[in-house]
């Protein structure tokens, strides 16, 4: 793997060539187990544009167990190259959260805080038999002692009140939105450069090193320069990978 630069294949493989306690802080988007169960389309949506259901290949696992696994074998190796004050990020849902979590205090990961992403426009309710779905989550785990938090540096958002977990961001729309030629969004689960790079500013110092696993559309390493953090980015998608690879080099 080279620094700067987005490697194509599957991570966990593709970690093995990084050397041990390697990087500062892992900040992924991994699959989150929801494509396969029903199809949803709202090619006509007002509230923050076409919305399609989740159906990936590469998001559909066969039951839980399988997802608990794959979650174990990606962290294990994530935390193999990590230092010992580094910081693991991972977004996730309330579909797989339970799985995240087991795979890390496996590990005597200490869980510093479930930040929650509360969407500013979230997907309607179209089935109306649940709540409207407004949140996701990101959990922040650390493997060891003398973890960076920046937390002066965060006040900023803060208007001089309490630093709390709960952020407010929209969904990924507008000019942010990666689309195809057929107009629809380039990647399914696009999360806001603002939110990723909050995650980098706030558990990073500046030359530090972040390592994403399933980097798609290549968000990380755009806040990572914007940061002057290092990064590694590992896809297995090789369109995600010339998406991310075209929207760096701009």
């Amino acid at each position: 793997m080279k620094i700067n630069q987005i490697t194509h294949g599957n991570c966990i493989e593709v970690m093995k060539e990084l050397k041990a306690k390697s990087v500062n802080l892992v900040l992924t988007d991994p699959p989150y187990n929801v494509s396969g169960k029903s199809k949803l389309d709202l090619a006509k949506n007002t509230t923050g544009g076409p919305w399609y259901k989740m159906d990936e290949n590469w998001d559909i696992f066969k039951d839980f167990r399988e997802y608990q696994e794959f979650s174990r074998e990606w962290i294990i190796e994530a935390d193999r190259v990590l230092v010992d004050s580094g910081s693991m990020m991972i977004c996730c849902s309330y579909h797989g959260i339970g799985e995240i979590l087991m795979a890390l205090k496996e590990l005597d990961y200490k869980i510093l805080n479930i930040i929650i992403w509360k969407k500013t426009n979230p997907m309607p309710n179209v089935t109306k038999r649940t709540l409207t779905h407004s949140t996701e989550y990101v959990v922040w785990a650390v493997k060891g002692k003398g973890w960076t938090f920046n937390y002066m540096d965060m006040k900023k958002y803060a208007n001089d009140k309490q630093l709390r977990d709960v952020w407010e961001f929209a969904l990924c729309q507008g000019p942010e939105r990666i689309k195809n030629e057929s107009g629809r969004a380039a990647h399914p689960t696009q999360k806001p450069l603002e939110l990723t790079r909050r995650l980098i500013e706030m558990s990073t110092k500046n030359g530090d090193t972040v390592l994403d696993p399933f980097i798609g559309s290549g968000t990380t390493a755009v806040a990572a320069n914007e940061l002057k953090r290092k990064w590694y980015g590992i896809e297995s998608n090789s369109d995600y990978v010339k998406i991310a690879k075209k929207r760096i080099s701009k």
